[in-house]
């Protein structure tokens, strides 16, 4: 006998089944949007990755995992007038990236999605002013960067060997897309000052030394042949294989890029004298402009240039009352100062970083694991003595982001002189600094499936904010090292720690002063006369290097006081309850980071007590 339903049945039935078919579009809808979504940015991740065979070496250990043919790809080479078509790129894709609805979103797609939009934001500001960039920074630029990804090229295969020559073959096609930028910002009025072309120019003739070629003594020969001889003992290259394209290193690097870099030189001695005398980005049409926006893109603070001086400032004056004070109540430490006394044991890098790593457990959590795991591998170089006046004090090494096992630091031996330079330096480049950030954040992103587009967006304020941050902290591991041999260590190791923090801060805010304010070098002499006495070629190189290297000490200090003030934020909303509440804190910087800190600071401000 059949049943038939009630009207009422009926009804329920048919509310029943439109909330069932409400629902299903609903997830439809919200999985095929984070489906495009997910498109887009895997899309445009690939479209970074091959943007620079260099840069996809070394972010990529397997391409065939990418469906990638690293052969393919080219070093990217400018063409005239190219500078002006990134505004219309970058708004494009900020257009597409505008027509997804947050909405409908994930939450982890939506919070990537909001960092995009911040992120290409930014990125736009920066090219509305497509000439104020300077590819070829005596510092920092391209001359003195080559050579260094060169000599670490990873060679696992014979494959790779060849990948790395043809590489050495574009260089010149490279270095003349280089020329005809720099000869657009001479037409523009933008061209580098004589002073630091002449070092540009010192640093082409240096770094590619025709007697060492000669002699095949170059860093570029010998670092070759020995990645060439583990390819032989591993038994991938045959003794005469390596032979060969040793000799063809060797002529490549004298027939192809010496002369590259010797038509570099040339071109920049023809344009110098088209551009201004050592002076900051206020001295230019549009300079603050440019400067507020690149502060805000290297930064990632989204403070007022009033507010950012005012934190700087603040800051400077506590450390510089907390120094003298500490000074004062302790007389010895003035000549402790002008000695440097060795107070840590004689300890190699490595056993540094092994201490470090066993340091920090209690207050930074362990890298996040999914079974498949190695052990961290990492080697210590340094810097070959002919890159020793060009390069930074150290510098790590960014991992393949599919094998982020065996990492590579490197240290300026100019710049470590002393026991507590060497250890301090090699927290901010290992642990709890650049090494583990980067290992925990991929390690992180892989275990929750996050888009490797991540990898890609860079925002130096959270990563050399985190590494100062790492390095400032280290004293205090060095002052429990020591401790029960040299009590004394704890006094001038905080008041190296001021002392460190005080020039960094003050750096900073003669950054704001030259770049923003317009501050010349008679007016940075006597601010840095007010606080010391300063030879002035000390003067002079400092102000040049921050006219040659704008937002450089913010990228680094102004970074380091943003974390410190979510970590106040941090400890407001959860009480601040020394190791315990270190280890949350330190938890959410990186699962949340890299990112500019106007998202972390609003996030953080979402969260709740327990």
């Amino acid at each position: 006998m059949k049943h038939h339903l009630s009207f009422k049945q009926w009804a329920i039935a048919l509310l029943l089944f439109a909330g069932f078919c409400t629902a299903t579009f609903y997830c439809y809808s919200q999985n095929h949007t984070d489906a495009q979504f997910e498109q887009f940015t895997e899309n445009f991740f690939l479209e970074e990755l091959q943007a620079n065979p260099i840069h996809f070496h070394y972010s990529i250990d397997n391409p065939a995992d990418w469906h990638i043919e690293e052969s393919q790809l080219k070093l990217p080479v400018y063409h005239a007038g190219e500078a002006a078509n990134t505004v219309y790129a970058l708004s494009t894709l900020s257009d597409a990236l505008a027509s997804y609805d947050t909405a409908r979103l994930s939450d982890s797609n939506r919070y990537l999605h909001r960092l995009l939009s911040s992120y290409l934001e930014s990125a736009s500001h920066i090219a509305a002013y497509p000439y104020y960039s300077e590819p070829l920074s005596p510092s920092s630029g391209i001359p003195s960067e080559l050579p260094i990804l060169l000599a670490e090229y990873r060679f696992d295969t014979p494959e790779d060997v060849e990948l790395y020559l043809a590489i050495l073959q574009q260089i010149p096609v490279y270095f003349d897309g280089l020329i005809i930028y720099e000869q657009e910002k001479a037409q523009a009025g933008l061209f580098m000052s004589d002073s630091a072309a002449d070092k540009v120019i010192q640093q082409c003739t240096e770094l590619m030394d025709p007697k060492q070629l000669e002699a095949n003594t170059h860093f570029l020969e010998l670092t070759f042949a020995q990645r060439l001889e583990k390819l032989q003992s591993s038994g991938l290259l045959a003794e005469t294989d390596a032979l060969a394209l040793q000799s063809e290193n060797n002529r490549l690097l004298t027939t192809v890029v010496a002369p590259a870099y010797d038509r570099l030189a040339d071109a920049l001695t023809l344009l110098k004298g088209s551009g201004k005398e050592s002076c900051g980005l206020a001295h230019y049409d549009n300079g603050r402009e440019y400067y507020k926006a690149l502060l805000r893109m290297q930064t990632g603070s989204v403070r007022s240039i009033d507010e950012i001086k005012q934190l700087l400032y603040d800051d400077l004056q506590a450390n510089y009352r907390a120094l003298a004070e500490l000074l004062t109540d302790n007389p010895i430490l003035k000549d402790q100062f002008m000695n440097d006394p060795a107070m840590l044991p004689r300890m190699t890098p490595e056993e540094i970083l092994q201490y470090l790593e066993a340091s920090i457990k209690q207050q930074f959590p362990a890298l996040p694991g999914d079974g498949s795991e190695s052990t961290v591998e990492y080697t210590v170089k340094y810097v070959d003595d002919s890159l020793e006046p060009y390069t930074a004090p150290a510098f790590y090494m960014t991992p393949p982001i599919d094998n982020v096992w065996n990492n590579t630091i490197y240290i300026n031996a100019l710049d470590t002189t002393d026991d507590i330079a060497l250890f301090t330096t090699l927290a901010h480049e290992g642990y709890p600094g650049h090494l583990y950030q980067t290992l925990y954040s991929q390690q992180y992103w892989k275990q929750t499936g996050t888009t490797p587009l991540r990898s890609t967006l860079y925002y130096g304020g959270f990563i050399e904010g985190w590494a100062m941050y790492a390095e400032l902290a280290s004293y205090d591991y060095a002052i429990s090292m020591i401790q029960d041999t040299h009590p004394e260590a704890a006094e001038y190791y905080l008041a190296c720690r001021l002392d460190r923090q005080i020039q960094l801060c003050l750096y900073a805010l003669l950054d704001l002063t030259i770049h923003y304010d317009g501050a010349s070098f008679e007016d940075v002499c006597t601010i840095l006369s007010s606080l010391g006495s300063l030879q002035e070629d000390t003067m002079r190189t400092v102000y040049s290097y921050i006219v040659e290297e704008p937002c450089n000490y913010p990228k680094y200090y102004l970074g380091y006081l943003e974390i410190m003030e979510l970590k106040k934020q941090a400890a407001a909303l959860w009480g601040d309850n020394g190791s315990a509440f270190l280890y949350r804190f330190h938890c959410f910087l990186l699962e949340n980071g890299p990112a500019d800190f106007g998202t972390l600071s609003d996030l953080l401000s979402q969260a709740r007590k327990n």
